[in-house]
């Protein structure tokens, strides 16, 4: 499989960043991250970025990209992640696209022509007070009337993103936000899953909250509080940065932001695991710890070396 690209998928916390660097350093390769959060600079321990030690192992591209009152888009993703695999593969490397952001990944690896559409910033404000007042379900439903495929991929409580599609939708005025035209990737695919029981998700998901805040978590949220970064920004939407910051400001306690934590990654780690079943057809799943591990990365070298 020459001129291939790898992909390393799943739910949060089922060790794609350590699977990663471990398949990159056999097979000499490098990392595209296709993680929307660790985009941001100075969101380090909350985002789960890769080790000091990971990042100078192995090269890794779309990290720390922009600051977090800066936007970032799938249509700016498609495009700077097409460039850096085919300049990857032109140094004869393999790219190694890792990370769990479904619509990321599925756009880059089906081919999306998205729109680069520049932020709408009064049109938003208008739509969220809207969802506000109404509901995010009845902001959906619209964008249902408006969009139905571009409904169907986003889900209801992603207010953000339902917020998103309607602003782009309103200003191009003709069809989908992702656009119905494809291009076929000039690439071969290679796509590993990893997957865990839900028990043993969830107990990973929880002990993971726990070490990043033991590794700083709470200070790196006061010191972007502190560079004047708003909890209303999209960034700080991030698992766990607004709640940590309602905990520094008051609006709730340490105690209640960490549960919080802890139950929107469970259930986000299952709308990943939905979203990327629903490409099942394409993946190879591995169990996402132990003897799973070394079977997937026994699986791509093999793969990757018989081309």
């Amino acid at each position: 499989m020459a001129n291939t690209l790898v992909s390393i998928v799943g739910s949060t916390a089922t060790g794609k960043s350590a699977l990663g660097v471990r398949i990159a350093l056999e097979i000499g390769g490098e990392i595209v991250s296709a993680d929307s959060r660790q985009v941001y600079r100075y969101m380090d321990i909350g985002t789960g970025k890769p080790s000091a030690g990971q990042l100078s192992a192995v090269p890794h591209h779309l990290i720390d990209v922009v600051d977090p009152d800066q936007d970032y888009s799938l249509a700016l993703f498609l495009r700077q992640a097409r460039w850096l695999i085919d300049d990857i593969l032109g140094r004869s490397k393999v790219p190694l696209l890792v990370g769990g952001t479904g619509q990321w990944v599925r756009g880059l690896l089906e081919g999306w022509q998205a729109p680069e559409v520049p932020p709408a910033l009064e049109l938003r404000r208008e739509l969220e007070a809207r969802a506000k007042a109404g509901g995010a379900e009845a902001l959906h439903a619209e964008l249902g009337g408006l969009d139905p495929a571009a409904a169907r991929r986003i889900d209801p409580r992603n207010v953000r993103r339902v917020v998103r599609a309607l602003e782009v939708h309103r200003q191009l005025r003709n069809g989908s936000p992702l656009g119905p035209e494809r291009i076929t990737p000039p690439f071969e695919q290679l796509v590993v899953g990893l997957d865990l029981s839900r028990e043993r998700l969830y107990r990973r998901i929880d002990e993971r909250v726990e070490a990043m805040l033991s590794a700083g978590w709470l200070d790196e949220v006061r010191g972007l509080l502190d560079r004047g970064y708003g909890l209303d920004l999209p960034s700080m939407s991030s698992l766990g940065y607004k709640e940590l910051g309602l905990s520094l400001t008051g609006g709730m306690t340490l105690e209640e932001a960490v549960e919080t934590t802890k139950r929107r990654t469970r259930r986000f780690s299952r709308q990943q695991r939905a979203w990327f079943r629903a490409t099942d057809e394409q993946i190879r799943w591995f169990e996402g710890a132990g003897g799973g591990l070394d079977g997937a990365a026994a699986y791509v070298k093999k793969t990757v070396s018989a081309s």
